[in-house]
């Protein structure tokens, strides 16, 4: 059943496609939390921006493109199954899971396959 999670995360993937990682940071809460496998944790608005931006650096020197395979979720919950492909890797799969409070992320994890 979509809903309020399931829109914003769609949302999310909306953003992200355009490849500007810093133009997610207002879909987050004040209070958010990041928890990206590679680079680490980020709490709070400020530090997730931080992170989103750096992203737009990073995801750029590798050639990163993401693609949304399946996205599931309602009002409170969401997660999606992606691929990456970068320029020297084979692409990879992993799933993120989302919290969302009225609109706002509040938790983002994701998982990579090694």
């Amino acid at each position: 059943m979509a809903g309020d999670a399931y829109d914003t995360i769609k949302r999310f993937w909306e953003i992200q496609d355009d490849g500007d990682y810093a133009a997610l940071s207002p879909l987050f809460a004040d209070d958010a939390e990041v928890v990206d496998p590679i680079y680490g944790t980020f709490v709070g608005g400020e530090a997730i921006a931080g992170f989103f931006t750096m992203m737009n650096d990073e995801m750029g020197k590798i050639g990163a493109t993401f693609r949304l395979i399946e996205l599931s979720g309602d009002d409170e919950t969401a997660w999606a199954q992606w691929e990456v492909t970068t320029n020297d890797k084979p692409p990879r799969q992993g799933v993120g899971v989302y919290r969302v409070r009225h609109g706002q992320l509040t938790y983002y994890k994701d998982y990579m396959n090694a």
